[in-house]
């Protein structure tokens, strides 16, 4: 495999969800089971949307959500398992950092639970001061169900 002829592109637009949900589940143990009418509207909702293609095979992805000035954060970061240990992370999670609607922004965030030592090598501080979440569609499908 030549890692030249791996591409990146940053039109989300373009984007086969079907290769992506092939891709997140093959690779990415967090967002196995991901439905295709979701994965619409997380990208729509997105930019940039980033992939990588080694021809026409999607092997890597990443997309983040951002006001351009104050924060954004990255999400779904993944490479194909077979793909993995060559760079391609790297070069995708800077294409990511290098689009317009990220280059300006004041802090950018992102949550790993397995790849610290990655990304503090790509720039990235652990940041302890940030870690409540809410779970509105949890909380309500937990009300929900029956007792």
């Amino acid at each position: 495999m030549k890692v030249q002829s791996i591409r990146f592109c940053d039109r989300g637009a373009d984007l086969d969800l079907y290769q992506l949900q092939t891709l997140l589940n093959k690779s990415a143990f967090w967002a196995i089971d991901r439905q295709i009418e979701d994965l619409k509207i997380a990208l729509d909702r997105s930019e940039p949307v980033v992939s990588a293609w080694d021809q026409e095979k999607l092997i890597g992805f990443a997309r983040a959500t951002s006001d351009g000035i104050y924060r954004a954060t990255i999400w779904d970061v993944v490479i194909d398992s077979d793909y993995q240990r060559l760079g391609l992370g790297r070069k995708l999670v800077e294409t990511v950092l290098k689009h317009p609607c990220m280059e300006c922004v004041e802090r950018i965030y992102l949550t790993t639970t397995h790849q610290q030592s990655f990304y503090e090598r790509l720039g990235f501080l652990p940041n302890s001061s940030t870690t409540m979440v809410f779970k509105p569609a949890a909380e309500r499908l937990r009300q929900q169900s029956p007792d």
